[in-house]
């Protein structure tokens, strides 16, 4: 059985975290070709001293990471989960899942975007969280699991690209997510933190040309353009050699 147990002992640090999600939100931004549409996404300014990347599938599961001077949030939603308050009687959230995380971070659960209309119930079937200093990542210690099934909380399904890290694994979820290839070397190379160039976002997406409209949207997004180039200023001309 893989439950939030297992993903607090993969997980990185939250630096590391936030780059790589950081990174998931450029691929899929330059990949995709359209940041509205995007299943992954990162906003640099959630709230005052807050940052947030966000993953929805458009099926139903989504997930919220919440970067905060006192810590750091991860809540999952699985809709088909036996652990989701759409499928327990008193439509609440499964006992345990949210009950010790700490004062610190419990405001951010109240976030209104987390939670559906007409049921009083946050959407969420797993959470970790890690406080400023803290040394290891948190889940609540007291959840007893469905034991119908190998991934109860839906944690393992929703974050596996925040545990399999690998370039192969994210070309994998690309390449399955907008059915067509993505090259491997492109990847490697945003998931290393190197600048975004011309020559890269035209591998991700071939319809990235220079001047396009399509390259001209996908710059407008914040965390693309961050990664364009190496001091933030963008430059659409460019046509650095993919390597």
């Amino acid at each position: 059985m893989s439950t939030v147990h297992e993903v607090a002992a993969l997980l990185p640090d939250p630096d590391r975290l936030r780059a790589d999600l950081r990174a998931l939100a450029v691929l899929d931004a330059v990949i995709g070709g359209d940041p509205r549409f995007c299943e992954y996404t990162f906003d640099p300014a959630w709230g005052p001293g807050e940052e947030a990347a966000l993953m929805n599938n458009g099926s139903g599961d989504d997930f919220s990471v919440q970067f905060t001077p006192a810590g750091v949030l991860i809540r999952g939603f699985d809709h088909e989960s036996a652990m989701s308050p759409y499928g327990t009687d008193d439509e609440q959230v499964w006992p345990g899942v949210i009950d010790e995380v700490p004062a610190a971070l419990r405001p951010l659960l109240d976030e209104p975007s987390f939670y559906d209309e007409g049921i009083d119930a946050l959407r969420v079937t797993a959470c970790l969280w890690r406080e400023t200093g803290d040394t290891a990542w948190r889940t609540g210690s007291a959840i007893t699991f469905p034991a119908d099934t190998e991934d109860p909380d839906g944690s393992g399904f929703l974050f596996r690209l925040l545990t399999d890290r690998s370039p192969e694994a994210v070309q994998s979820h690309f390449e399955d997510y907008y059915e067509r290839p993505v090259p491997l070397d492109a990847i490697h190379h945003v998931l290393t933190g190197r600048p975004l160039t011309l020559a890269i976002a035209g591998a991700l997406n071939p319809a990235a040309l220079p001047g396009s409209a399509l390259l001209q949207g996908i710059a407008a997004h914040p965390e693309v353009a961050s990664h364009l180039s190496g001091n933030g200023d963008p430059t659409l001309a460019r046509t650095d050699p993919t390597n």
